[in-house]
């Protein structure tokens, strides 16, 4: 998930969805690359589950995954409990190494 994250365009088409869902006619307005390439991020999008279409007519809609984003959010929660659980024990290290030092 992190890797279809790196692409700018990508997260500027998530930054657009931000707001409300869109066709994909008018992402790609907004995008500086062709409406292929921004149907080919949105497929990608959509199979990373960040991304949800639907069909109203014959415009497609997208809009952004609450599904897709609490995964993603689960996972840099883990990995931020883990840091802060790593940084309080080399502190506890830290304040021993101190206190066997110190001549009574």
């Amino acid at each position: 998930m992190l890797a279809v994250l790196a692409d700018p365009t990508r997260r500027a088409l998530l930054d657009s969805l931000r707001r409300e869902p869109l066709p994909v006619g008018e992402l790609a307005r907004q995008m500086p690359v062709s409406r292929p390439a921004v149907s080919q991020h949105l497929k990608i999008l959509k199979e990373a589950r960040l991304v949800l279409e639907h069909r109203r007519g014959t415009r497609h809609y997208f809009g952004l995954n609450p599904v897709g984003f609490a995964g993603l959010r689960e996972y840099a929660d883990s990995m931020w409990q883990e840091a802060l659980s790593a940084f309080a024990i080399h502190v506890a290290k830290q304040k021993g190494k101190g206190k066997s030092k110190r001549k009574p």
